[in-house]
């Protein structure tokens, strides 16, 4: 009786089995369905190399389905006005996506492209070609960066006014920088104690911008020597620190009127080892003892040993760097110590030039225009912020501080330009 029953059940559920996967095969051999609304548009303000494409995602293309219906769209492309009607395949973003950028198309080519959505097993869909062909075209200006030339032009158009007021005669005024101001102090002091002055331009090359900050102010220090009469010593750690700081002191001196008095021996190459450098350069230190010091350039961990030794021998220090992590040692261990911009500042400030004085208060307008667009901006945001929360949301799209607040998020800080 059992075996029976049995044999009937399987006799029945085989083809029911059956039935049901040949169902189930079918339904996951169904293609997905199309992207939609797809549409192609030249990229602004670029060189014309590059093409957006944009789609509506296929209504097969759901977040929780699973398995998934769709894998990744599949975007080919051919010449408009080419024979051969073949596609290539450019790019295959994956699903939930519905952006593609063609950055390799060549000026002037119009395109056209096909778009298909790729399901389980490499089925993909009804291909969706766009309406018509798209040209990538060259913009000789990108207006989307507009209000960036607005600031720069405010910038260097202030820089060369100030610039124009120095040559004219205007006296423009600059802050003044005690450790600037104090270099004619520490080498006269070095002069009347017949003691020399001993200036290291840091530990870089001449391509790093502090060691050319630093010659600059070798060029002020030598031409004050040159007028005191004392000795100045330059010991470097490259070669091409020493040729350029022996153009610099030579120039110096004759601009002084006593090129006779030059010594190209004062300036001299030790190593590019850098505690090699220190120890030779802290020896002579304690025998010679130098009445001044001046550290002007790039150091690193040298820097309180050069430092503590000057002050151990009763030197008047003045340093000049740009590295934040040594100006703490500057400031501990030397009476005045340059500060980052006016490291970088004092060319300018010691040579009185109307040219570096121009564009030093050129810079500084510069900055206060965008400190105080950073105030302002900073207020419309804070503002906006504190608006009624309770107000509909029609009458806070029309507000002016919301209104301005998109202005500035998506027209000054993005890419919408004026």
């Amino acid at each position: 009786m059992f075996k029976w029953i049995n044999l009937v059940i399987k006799r029945l559920m085989i083809p029911l089995l059956i039935v049901t996967s040949g169902v189930a095969l079918v339904a996951a051999a169904e293609p997905p369905a199309p992207p939609t609304d797809f549409r192609a548009e030249d990229v602004p303000g670029d060189a014309g190399t590059a093409i957006d494409l944009f789609w509506t995602l296929s209504p097969d293309d759901e977040e929780n389905t699973k398995p998934r219906k769709v894998l990744r769209y599949v975007i080919s492309r051919k010449e408009a006005d080419h024979k051969d009607p073949t596609y290539e395949n450019i790019g295959e973003p994956t699903y939930r996506v519905n952006t593609f950028r063609d950055s390799n198309c060549k000026t002037g080519i119009p395109y056209l492209y096909r778009i298909e959505a790729v399901g389980q097993e490499s089925l993909t869909s009804t291909p969706v070609v766009i309406s018509e062909p798209v040209i990538a075209s060259l913009q000789w200006f990108n207006l989307q960066r507009s209000w960036f030339a607005v600031f720069v032009f405010l910038i260097c158009g202030s820089v060369i006014v100030f610039i124009e007021m120095a040559r004219r005669g205007k006296t423009l005024k600059i802050r003044k920088i005690a450790g600037l101001e104090a270099i004619k102090d520490a080498v006269g002091r070095a002069t009347e104690m017949g003691r020399s002055c001993l200036f290291i331009p840091g530990i870089q090359d001449i391509n790093d911008i502090q060691t050319v900050a630093g010659i600059t102010i070798l060029a002020q220090v030598a031409k004050t020597t040159a007028d005191y009469r004392a000795k100045l010593e330059v010991p470097t750690s490259r070669s091409l620190v020493m040729t350029t700081a022996r153009d610099t002191v030579e120039a110096a001196y004759l601009a002084a009127g006593r090129p006779d008095e030059y010594n190209e021996d004062d300036i001299y190459y030790i190593t590019d080892e850098q505690f090699g450098y220190v120890a030779s350069v802290t020896g002579k230190m304690v025998r010679d003892k130098p009445a001044a010091c001046f550290y002007m350039g790039a150091f690193y961990a040298e820097s309180l040993i050069l430092a503590e030794t000057g002050n151990s021998v009763g030197a008047i220090q003045v340093a000049g760097t740009a590295m934040p992590t040594q100006l703490p040692f500057f400031v501990a261990a030397c009476d005045f110590t340059l500060i980052g911009e006016e490291f970088f500042a004092a060319s300018a400030y010691l040579s009185g030039e109307p040219q570096q004085l121009g564009s030093l208060k050129g810079q500084d307008f510069g900055k206060l225009i965008g400190g105080i667009l950073l105030l302002v901006g900073c207020l419309i945001m804070t503002l906006s912020a504190f608006e009624t929360r309770g107000e509909k949301q029609a009458e806070k799209s029309q507000s002016f501080l919301h209104s301005a607040q998109t202005y500035i998020k998506e027209n000054i800080l993005g890419k919408g330009g004026f």
